[in-house]
């Protein structure tokens, strides 16, 4: 176990987990709602650092990051653990596996017999021998394991890589204090645009508020801030909190801030309901476009238009995607449209991929 950060000792063993907007006071011997802090004689330790699940290099399209280095790799890491209950995560196997509920001997047994024992030396000198251009902490909510995110990341820009989060943005703005200025980007993922009778019923969140603090926080830091949005057919497709997220995100962020409209595919415990239909998506993309965001996006839609760039002021393509890949890129080289010479909210430059093996 390594001790954790962000955290308060309270009287009688108890301590106070400052890490989420949660805010966990656990007892001793108890763990907080992500299942992977725990108080140790009024200590608190992270159970899962260095303690990974997945290693892959994927594009930063898949996160998705459509406007930081398109093109590029990213080497992806996770662990175990979640602060959200959402009865259809994608990665329930990970973020919220039954063994990891169970009795604390059984969680570590079970953390130990799945996990990869690895230090941030090794994960830098992974990504720099797969030719990544940045690291992404993701797959499971990356605030449960920030001790080693942090450590991950300091060393990672000194060897020239950028960092990126993909967070359900319940992070704390103490937490985003230590880890902005080692944090190139961060994708925000909205479920029903943000709906809190959605969140308290289907997620287990009780406030959403943490959220949009975080959101505010990242922004004044200079975190580049994408955000989507998962649609979930009848429970969560509500054109008016779309409308209201939309205006809160140009009020606040900014109209040129990206926003991806994700298609929800059946899983875990909403196994049993239907994907959601690409004409809902189309028409709440249309709705963020008239609400003024400049570049809409569809996601989880193989080969839809909305998967491509355009200029906001023209109309002219820019990148063409299909799936996570760019068919065709048509930008200058300071990102500005070569039609009208608009400038792109882009960071970084269009890479062009090789294959890694």
């Amino acid at each position: 176990m390594h001790e954790a950060l962000l955290y308060e000792r309270l009287d009688n063993g108890y301590v106070k987990c400052n890490l989420c907007g949660r805010r966990c006071i656990i007892a001793p011997g108890k763990r907080g709602v992500c299942l992977v802090r725990y108080n140790r004689e009024g200590k608190l330790y992270s159970l899962v650092y260095g303690k990974l699940t997945a290693m892959n290099v994927d594009p930063i399209e898949k996160k998705p990051l459509f406007h930081v280095w398109p093109g590029s790799y990213v080497y992806s890491i996770s662990t175990f653990g979640c602060n959200f209950r959402c009865v259809f995560c994608d990665n329930y196997e990970i973020s919220q596996p039954v063994e990891l509920q169970a009795k604390l001997d059984t969680a570590i047994k079970f953390i130990e017999k799945y996990s990869y024992n690895v230090t941030p030396e090794d994960v830098v000198k992974a990504a720099l021998r797969t030719g990544s251009q940045g690291i992404a902490y993701t797959y499971n909510e990356p605030t449960v394991f920030y001790e080693f995110m942090l450590d991950t990341a300091k060393l990672a820009v000194k060897h020239g890589l950028f960092n990126v989060i993909v967070t359900n943005g319940y992070m704390t703005p103490e937490a985003l204090d230590e880890l902005a200025p080692y944090l190139l980007a961060a994708t925000v993922d909205f479920k029903a645009s943000g709906d809190p009778a959605f969140y308290k019923k289907y997620m287990g969140v009780p406030d959403v508020e943490p959220i949009f603090q975080f959101l505010e926080e990242a922004k004044r830091k200079g975190v580049f801030i994408e955000i989507t949005d998962l649609i979930v057919p009848e429970f969560g497709d509500n054109i008016n909190q779309l409308r209201k997220l939309c205006r809160w995100i140009i009020e606040n962020l900014g109209p040129e801030t990206p926003f991806h409209i994700i298609k929800f595919f059946p899983c875990y415990q909403l196994s049993w309901h239907y994907s959601t239909p690409i004409e809902t998506l189309e028409k709440m993309a249309k709705i963020a476009r008239e609400e003024g965001l400049k570049y809409v996006y569809v996601g989880n839609v193989p080969g839809h238009d909305y998967e491509s760039t355009y200029c906001p002021e023209c109309g002219y393509l820019l990148i063409k995607r299909a799936g996570f890949y760019i068919i065709n890129a048509n930008l200058s080289e300071n990102m500005t449209c070569p039609k009208c010479g608009s400038k792109i909210n882009i960071i970084g430059k269009v890479v062009s991929r090789k294959i890694i093996f």
